[in-house]
């Protein structure tokens, strides 16, 4: 700011006084702004002329200077364009590049949907890194699922990994919602291979999984159906409703077409049968479905073997929490016995067998003749 300071006037006692009341800090600068921004309207004291898509800019080299290293480097270095009187720039319009004028000559510019991406890929080329980065910014806010896969093709462009980022954990959280727009349908079959086998894929059940990759090839059977084992193999078949698999799965015309998948039909049939004896990891819940991996603890005893235990606990490795569950029924009778299939756990001792079903999060002793 401006600060003045007193006089004094032959007085030995007159006190110094300040005087600030001028425009000063932000005030002052947006002034100056103005200022110039009034001149390259008016063309005064301009000094280079930047030549877009056939439109004349006037403009001063100091405050393109300040706002761009790209400007910066060019008028401070060797480059012949430093030198020149008018400047052309290639691929890029008159329309975003005013816009971009106006920014640099008074801060202000306003970016929305039809206009963000132009921003940001002239912004990336001048080197304004603040606008750049609320361009990122609103993009982020854009993300939704039926445009997160363009916005991250466009910062996979750019090199924004940022928002490459979050545009991709936006289409794994939700790859229900994404799976059902054109983008998805859009998709070359290495990207959706990487998808179907990131283990942070967020589905409730498989079958949702399935009936996207299945909807992804007949979008362009022709060109596509030849990738259908190879897509398959990171769906996990044996998860599915047995009459789901059934009625969806083996009456699939293009699926009865194609030799290369009968292994896993078979390999999803054994694990209907067997269960747990089928180790894939196909057979495996993902992270996020409503299925997952536990430990139960059955019974026991106390360290000296007197006393029996009638606890039944269960144990979350992805939450590491314990769940107390029912109680074993007649366990100081006998001891038991345990073996699992599939989704159920079997424990037989004197008593009549005796199965523990799991449905949801329900869990129950039931006598089994």
């Amino acid at each position: 700011g401006v600060k003045i300071l007193g006089t004094k006037f032959g007085c030995s006692t007159h006190s110094h006084k300040v005087f600030s009341g001028l425009c000063s800090g932000s005030c002052h600068a947006e002034q100056i702004l103005r200022t110039l921004n009034s001149y390259r309207q008016s063309g005064i004291f301009t000094d280079v002329v930047l030549l877009i898509d056939g439109q004349e800019f006037p403009c001063h080299r100091a405050t393109l200077s300040a706002n761009s290293t790209y400007f910066r480097a060019m008028f401070g270095g060797n480059l012949k364009e430093g030198h020149q009187d008018t400047i052309n720039i290639q691929k890029i319009s008159a329309s975003t590049m005013s816009l971009l004028l106006d920014y640099m000559y008074g801060g202000n510019i306003i970016i929305q949907e039809d206009n963000v991406e132009s921003i940001l890929e002239l912004s990336d080329l001048l080197q304004i890194s603040k606008l750049r980065d609320a361009c990122v910014t609103f993009l982020e806010g854009q993300l939704h699922p039926c445009n997160c896969l363009g916005i991250m093709k466009f910062a996979d462009s750019f090199s924004i990994a940022s928002l490459t980022e979050k545009s991709k954990r936006f289409t794994l959280e939700c790859f229900v919602e994404v799976s059902c727009h054109e983008e998805f349908l859009e998709m070359d079959v290495k990207e959706l291979v990487e998808y179907l086998s990131d283990e942070e894929l967020v589905v409730p059940k498989e079958e949702v999984v399935f009936e996207a990759v299945m909807r992804w090839v007949r979008h362009d059977v022709p060109a596509r159906k030849g990738a259908l084992k190879d897509l398959l193999e990171h769906v996990r078949l044996p998860l599915l409703n047995p009459t789901y698999f059934l009625e969806k799965v083996e009456m699939d015309g293009l699926i009865q077409d194609s030799k290369e998948c009968i292994p896993l039909l078979h390999e999803a049939r054994k694990y209907y049968i067997l269960g747990n004896e089928v180790s894939s990891v196909r057979s495996r819940p993902r992270r996020f479905m409503e299925l997952s991996e536990v430990i139960i603890v059955i019974g026991g005893c106390d360290k000296k073997g007197l006393l029996k235990l009638p606890f039944t606990d269960l144990y979350h490795p992805k939450s590491r929490q314990w769940t107390a569950l029912s109680s074993v029924p007649g366990y100081t009778k006998s001891e038991f016995a345990a073996c699992t299939l599939k989704n159920d756990v079997y424990i037989s001792g004197e008593t009549p067998w005796t199965k523990w079903s799991f449905t949801g999060c329900t869990f129950a002793w039931t006598a089994t003749p």
